[in-house]
């Protein structure tokens, strides 16, 4: 027996699992997302991933501009009478009118090992606070945010060096898969209910203000992990004679690869080495941070050894 789906989702991460659904043979009646937004300089209204994968496949599609106080919308899914709403980054929160329509209830995908990281952006808080292992969750929905209980859940190791895209991509996958099992354990019955308990920890929406390394209260580790954290959403920033610049790429300089004479004396953020042969090489609490790709203020990225080949940065200038 196949399902009979409604599937909602919005990015890239929902759209692997959509696909793979559909690749399964499950029936979708309807494929829900936010609504098209203007993008780039010409302010093009965009379709999202999940949109766009749903006119390939010739799906039906819904975009309510609100989910909560929409009568008309709630009515349609119910008229669609759906064995699952299978929920994937959808970005709006579902009422329990929704949430009580399928007979198997609401399946949501999470990327995390819950209850770590209930919230918004649970892939950018594991690589932001340097966790070594991650992973996805199943669940069912209920009204609290992420709080419902878990069906099925898959680990992953994060790479001491892997950004936040690099594992989006990763789990995004392994999200999918596990949608496939945990629909095939809802169809048979086994699928089972495993409380969340109260050690839960949050993983709240990214603000602008985290994006500036504060070089006198971060360790080099945590900065590290604050640019690799950040990439590709919006990048981890310093000041350099009242240019903005960013950094994509940064690693720890390890022992003896460079040797600097009374550097406990030298601040934080004080540049060691700067030349296009051996690179970027900067003081930090506990560590040396050595620069691997940069963005000049009005620039594009680019390794380090491009960007000092055209940019002058002199040793023992400060980065604030």
């Amino acid at each position: 027996m196949n399902m009979k789906i409604v599937f909602m989702g919005t990015p890239d991460f929902a759209e692997e699992s959509l696909k793979k659904i559909y690749e399964a043979g499950h029936k979708i009646l309807a494929v829900v997302t936010n609504q098209d937004k203007p993008k780039g300089r010409g302010m093009k209204l965009t379709y999202s991933p999940v949109k766009e994968f749903a006119m390939e496949k010739n799906l039906r599609i819904e975009q309510p501009q609100k989910v909560r106080n929409n009568e008309e919308f709630i009515n349609e899914i119910k008229s669609l009478n759906p064995d699952v709403i299978c929920v994937v980054a959808y970005g709006k929160i579902l009422p329990k009118e929704i949430l009580e329509i399928p007979k198997y209830g609401c399946i949501n995908v999470h990327a995390s090992l819950l209850p770590k990281y209930r919230g918004a952006a649970p892939i950018q808080w594991s690589v932001l606070n340097g966790d070594k292992i991650t992973g996805v969750t199943t669940m069912y929905m209920d009204v609290g945010m992420d709080t419902g209980d878990m069906i099925l859940k898959q680990e992953a190791q994060i790479g001491e060096s892997e950004t936040t895209g690099e594992l989006w991509d990763r789990l995004k996958v392994i999200g999918a898969d596990l949608l496939v099992e945990t629909l095939k354990k809802l169809e048979d019955g086994t699928a089972p209910r495993i409380k969340q308990g109260d050690d839960y920890t949050l993983a709240p929406m990214l603000t602008k203000d985290m994006a500036k390394i504060d070089w006198n209260k971060k360790t080099a580790i945590e900065i590290k992990n604050l640019v690799r954290g950040l990439n590709p959403i919006m990048g981890a920033y310093t000041m350099l004679n009242g240019k903005k610049i960013k950094f994509w790429k940064v690693d720890l300089a390890k022992e003896n690869e460079i040797t600097i004479e009374n550097l406990d004396f030298l601040g934080n953020g004080v540049v060691l080495i700067a030349n296009s042969k051996d690179g970027l090489y900067i003081k930090a609490k506990q560590g040396i941070i050595k620069v691997l790709e940069i963005q000049g203020e009005n620039s594009k990225r680019m390794s380090i050894n491009d960007y000092l080949r055209g940019n002058k940065i002199e040793e023992f200038e400060v980065f604030e």
